[in-house]
């Protein structure tokens, strides 16, 4: 019988330690902007890639300024993602600065976009403010095995009409006319990991299949909670407004017909003036506003001082632009859960049934479930 040395026994248990590292490294390395979308790569990569977030948990992408450790965590990926329409002003710069030169995926490109320019705080944000948004863009083209999201040019010449080459500093943290924030659309959403699947498959085709199958589990996952979210939300009367941080919810409001206002519009920094306070009270009053929200990416000063000025209670606490580092709002669809459950409790009506949510069917809009 041949006996082990301590020697021998040492180096097996120093290979052993070895293969997780290993086995790291063979991983598709991706780097998401943000947290919303490095769970989506996730879900979609599954064991086959390692994500890596610039932006993490309960962190705010708008005043995000990258440093030349984030430039270097570009240059060594496999694959980047990043959701577009000027959510990240300060992409392309960090892109170009790092030299990545692998596939680039714009994880919104291909969504029904919502103009920000029609979302003016002093007016609901309601299901009819874009209802002509969405009879022009029928959503039956974005269903999870359709093809017509591949990367095939995923060069950085996709975001020059973006305006950030002209970009200052200020600018980095500026939106453009289009909503950016299509994820809080769950349909939208479907057209992210379509967007995210194709990327994986170009950056890594040996694991094809493994990505489309991955995808579409989630997006049965997404459909599903689409379906739970509107039997939360049909609890809810039509005419109920409510009021949140920053105007990050307009796709929720397309989706689900609930009605939000803002102090502020889609940046975080926005400070509201006396005379946008003034007003937004002015519409709290005229309104069936009946509870204030604070969002887990802005100070909740404004929505106190809201809720002091006119008694409304604080209802409790929306995710919108970045997940929770801990608990249910810790995923994408958790979080989507979460705001609809925080939503319903507060505003739902016991024995509620017959409130007319048929005019927010979601077939109205071209979206199929």
């Amino acid at each position: 019988m041949r006996h082990l040395t301590s020697a021998t026994l040492m180096l097996g248990a120093s290979a052993m330690l070895a293969l997780p590292a290993a086995m790291a490294a063979e991983r598709v390395q991706v780097v998401t902007s943000f947290s919303i979308l490095a769970d989506m790569a996730q879900n979609v990569g599954g064991e086959h890639v390692e994500v890596t977030s610039l932006v993490g948990p309960d962190s705010d992408t708008h005043v995000f300024s990258p440093s030349p450790r984030d430039a270097r965590s570009l240059a060594e990926a496999d694959l980047v993602v990043f959701n577009g329409l000027q959510f990240e002003g300060w992409m392309e710069r960090l892109v170009e600065s790092s030299d990545y030169s692998g596939p680039l995926v714009t994880a919104s490109d291909g969504i029904d976009t919502l103009d920000y320019h029609g979302h003016d705080h002093a007016h609901a944000h309601g299901h009819d403010d874009h209802e002509d948004d969405h009879d022009d863009h029928g959503h039956d083209d974005h269903g999870h095995d359709d093809e017509e999201h591949g990367h095939d040019d995923h060069g950085h010449d996709d975001h020059d009409d973006h305006g950030h080459d002209e970009a200052t500093a200020h600018d980095d943290h500026a939106h453009g006319d289009d909503d950016p924030h299509g994820w809080q659309d769950l349909a939208m959403g479907k057209v992210y990991i379509g967007n995210i699947r194709d990327g994986l498959i170009e950056a890594d085709p040996d694991n094809e299949a493994a990505y489309r199958e991955n995808a579409e589990r989630y997006i049965n996952e997404l459909e599903a909670t689409d379906a739970e979210i509107r039997e939360l939300l049909g609890e809810i009367p039509d005419s109920t407004s409510v009021i949140t941080g920053h105007d990050s919810f307009g796709y929720f409001s397309s989706a689900y017909g609930i009605r939000f206002l803002s102090p502020v519009g889609l940046s975080t920094e926005a400070e509201p003036s006396a005379a946008d306070m003034a007003e937004l009270i002015d519409v709290i009053r005229e309104q069936d506003v009946r509870a204030l929200f604070h969002e887990n990416m802005t100070s909740p000063a404004v929505i106190n001082q809201l809720a002091e000025e006119t008694g409304l209670p604080i209802a409790g606490t929306l995710y919108a632009d970045a997940l929770a580092a801990e608990g249910e709002a810790s995923t994408y669809l958790g979080m989507m859960r979460h705001n609809a459950q925080v939503l319903h409790d507060a505003l739902a009506e016991a024995g509620h049934d017959d409130h007319g949510h048929d005019e927010h069917d979601h077939d109205d809009h071209g979206h199929d479930h």
